[in-house]
């Protein structure tokens, strides 16, 4: 079972994505600085549905259009620059060694790291520009900087994890607690090796919430309180 089912509506994902690229420049010479809220989240959370409650609220206070942007953007950012899909799904599979073996028989090589350089970058433009809800992609660590970036960070139990993507996936228990697991350590071994950092660590985020024993609704009024409700 693919773990991209867990991603709804690739389509919307991209298609929001070509229309920041076509009006990012607008966007970013604007003043005051528009927000951008980031959700980080342990495997198993529900981070969809808060963010895209989040949007509705965002986007009822605003009067403007907000942008829900996922892991579709690997697919954006790879045709953007002709890199191979499967190359920017890969990111960070390979050793470091391999990435130093190969440089040293071929300039043009290029490692995980200038790939997800390209990532980052496209990141960083969205979240400049503002009125976006970045779901992962390390975003956290990318967008703390940013003065206009609110970031936040789903946690639960396990049990909660392994349920929900049992019936997310429609696998039984056992097969979704492996998942959940795996998945898990593959995130954190990847953004470890590409950013050199802990997604884990608590004071990267404005808050952290237990997605276990609040409702993502309940979620997301508390980040737009946070974040949104006395600007604009």
């Amino acid at each position: 079972m693919p773990i991209g089912d867990l991603a709804p509506s690739v389509e919307r994902r991209l298609k929001a994505y070509h229309e920041l690229s076509h009006r990012v420049a607008d966007l970013v010479t604007k003043a005051p600085q528009k927000p951008t809220i980031t959700i980080s989240r342990e495997f198993g959370c529900e981070a969809f549905p808060v963010a895209e409650e989040l949007i509705r609220l965002a986007e009822k206070k605003t009067g403007e259009p907000w942008l829900l942007v996922d892991k579709s953007l690997l697919d954006a950012v790879a045709r953007e620059h002709h890199v191979p899909e499967q190359i920017m799904r890969s990111l960070g599979s390979k050793p470091r060694w391999f990435d130093d073996m190969m440089a040293t028989f071929s300039a043009n090589w290029k490692s995980d790291a200038d790939y997800y350089r390209l990532l980052c970058g496209q990141v960083a433009m969205i979240a400049s520009a503002g009125n976006a809800v970045i779901v992962g992609l390390g975003a956290a660590l990318i967008t703390n900087p940013l003065e206009n970036c609110f970031q936040y960070r789903l946690f639960a139990d396990h049990e909660f994890k392994v349920k929900s993507i049992s019936r997310r996936l429609k696998v039984p228990m056992q097969e979704a607690e492996i998942i959940v697991l795996d998945q898990q350590k593959e995130r954190d071994r990847v953004l470890r090796k590409l950013l050199n950092s802990d997604l884990h660590e608590p004071l990267l985020y404005h808050a952290i919430f237990n997605n276990g024993r609040i409702r993502s609704r309940q979620i997301a009024r508390l980040i737009f309180d946070h974040s949104l409700a006395r600007s604009h």
